[in-house]
């Protein structure tokens, strides 16, 4: 039995001028290798909504589409252009039948944009450059937006274009984009990437506030943030001559503000698990003082007139720090686990807020036990350091009150005995104290003369423990369980200074009939 199979079906999509086919054929010159042939097919893409249609577009200016797989082409070429390159063609992600097209024909010294729209596969078009304006914009590519239907970006040969009408009318959004021509631009994870001219990508992280911009905002409206991974680093402040920026590592969001807040707090909450774990304002510190090993300066919202966007880092609040005293370790809160997070704005007369979910790095294997088990000892940590913090700071205005009661006191031969007990107890501070911190460092360099103390020593092991493996090592887990068992020990030799000595000092002091109230003399 023979089996007849018919040749593929081939069919000539451009204008197939011989006549300009040679050694400098026009309008494009040849070069040497014989990379500029014309009558080209230089874009075809099959439609994300139906298997089978295809539209084709050539650099003489010819358009077709097929419905059938390519066994039938129609010719749907708008009207008005007598050639030029078709360089984008994009079908809606949110209509089969509309698409747009890009047509180049600076070729042929037309510097002008040619961007066309139709949404009956081709019937009938519409020209839509209305705002495309300054001198060589002539557009390269169009894309519209993936979530919200009508929101178009063009790449232009000077830069970018925004239309939040599907085309009706544009308007520039360069940003901080150097004048560059746009060859391609794609949406990937809700991030605007362009590829330019200049041989480098640029990327708008986070197309939410762009994407809601037409919807009603309150006084305080803040804009779901798209789902962000859990990674560390990578983000410079200040990159180097040619080099880019990465994104910052966090959750990056956006939000409005009807007016500008100067004097009005605007608060921003993280929740998890209906517990806020960090709280950030647009206030800056009035008394703020930091020292070699203190704690850093605050971050502050941004609270302009429009639109924010501000960085969230993962991590709960700083630790309450000791006055004067160097830490080794820092004062930055833990970070958190992949999970689903709450973002409360407010003011005083209202709030607004939205989740953000927060992804494991896909790299780093590990299992939600593992993160569970970092995150319990974590927290731990950071709350145990922060009742050693608080608890040095109380002995310490323990410690002052006696020092000024020896000062106001020592001529005073019936509290004699009085002042000898208030010298035990200082001693007794002060031994305990420097078992927790080291006064005695002053700089990152002192540890090598003055060892770290209980607080520095969870900070390192923190160090250890807070990275992206989450799974803990058992030789942290041990060491964990010896500094917690030594603060245990220290938190009940503290009990006993106050419940014993300051106690049986209250009582003489009592007992002797002091003033409350000692005028110097």
């Amino acid at each position: 039995m023979r089996v007849l199979v018919e040749p593929p079906l081939v069919r000539d999509l451009t204008k197939n001028e011989k006549d300009k086919h040679g050694a400098g054929g026009t309008p494009f010159t040849n070069e040497a290798a014989g990379g500029e042939n014309y009558n080209t097919i230089t874009y075809l893409v099959e439609s994300p909504h139906e298997e089978g249609v295809l539209w084709a577009g050539n650099d003489d200016g010819l358009l077709h589409i097929t419905r059938d797989g390519g066994q039938n082409w129609k010719n749907v070429t708008p009207t008005g252009i007598a050639d030029g390159i078709v360089n984008s063609i994009e079908v809606s992600p949110h209509d089969p039948a509309t698409a747009y097209v890009v047509v180049m024909r600076y070729k042929s010294m037309d510097l002008h944009s040619y961007i066309f729209k139709t949404t009956d596969y081709g019937n009938t078009w519409t020209k839509i450059v209305n705002g495309i304006t300054g001198e060589h914009t002539f557009t390269r590519v169009v894309r519209e937006d993936t979530k919200q239907k009508g929101l178009l970006y063009a790449g232009t040969e000077t830069g970018l274009f925004i239309s939040l009408n599907d085309g009706q009318n544009w308007q520039p959004l360069q940003l901080n984009l150097p004048i560059v021509p746009i060859n391609d631009l794609i949406i990937h994870d809700n991030d605007l990437v362009a590829a330019t001219a200049g041989r480098a990508f640029w990327i708008l992280d986070d197309l939410a506030a762009i994407q809601n911009i037409k919807t009603e905002k309150q006084s305080v409206t803040i804009f779901q943030p798209k789902d962000t991974y859990l990674f560390f680093g990578g983000y410079s402040e200040n990159p180097g001559p040619g080099e880019g920026s990465n994104p910052k590592s966090g959750v990056t969001f956006d939000y409005y503000l009807e007016e500008k807040l100067d004097s009005t707090e605007l608060k921003l909450e993280v929740l998890y698990q209906g517990k806020v774990i960090r709280t950030i304002t647009n206030q800056k510190p009035k008394n703020f003082k930091s020292w070699p090993g203190g704690p850093s300066k605050p971050e502050v919202l941004p609270s302009k007139k429009g639109y924010n966007r501000f960085t969230w880092n993962f991590r709960r609040d700083p630790i309450v720090a000791v006055d004067n005293v160097f830490v080794l370790g820092g004062d930055q809160g833990s970070t958190v686990a992949p999970g689903t997070y709450t973002l409360r704005l407010s003011i005083p007369s209202t709030s607004t807020e939205t989740n953000v979910s927060i992804l494991a790095n896909p790299n780093v294997k590990s299992t939600p036990a593992d993160y569970a088990e970092q995150q319990e000892m974590l927290n731990t940590i950071d709350e145990t350091v922060v009742e050693i913090h608080e608890a040095v700071n109380a002995m310490r205005s323990a410690k002052e009150q006696l020092k000024n009661y020896k000062s106001l006191l020592e001529e005073d031969e019936i509290a004699s005995e009085l002042l000898k007990q208030g010298d035990s107890i200082l001693k007794q501070i002060t031994d305990w104290e420097e078992k927790l911190i080291q006064p005695k460092q002053k700089t990152f360099q002192d540890v090598i003369n003055f060892k770290n103390q209980l607080n520095a020593q969870l900070l390192t092991l923190k160090g250890y423990i807070d990275v992206a493996e989450p799974k803990v090592t058992q030789g942290a887990k041990e060491r964990y369980n010896d500094l917690l068992r030594l603060w245990n020990g220290l938190k009940q030799e503290q009990q006993t200074i106050i419940q014993q000595s300051m106690a049986g000092y209250n009582q003489m002091y009592r007992s002797l009939e002091l003033p409350a109230i000692i005028m110097e003399e």
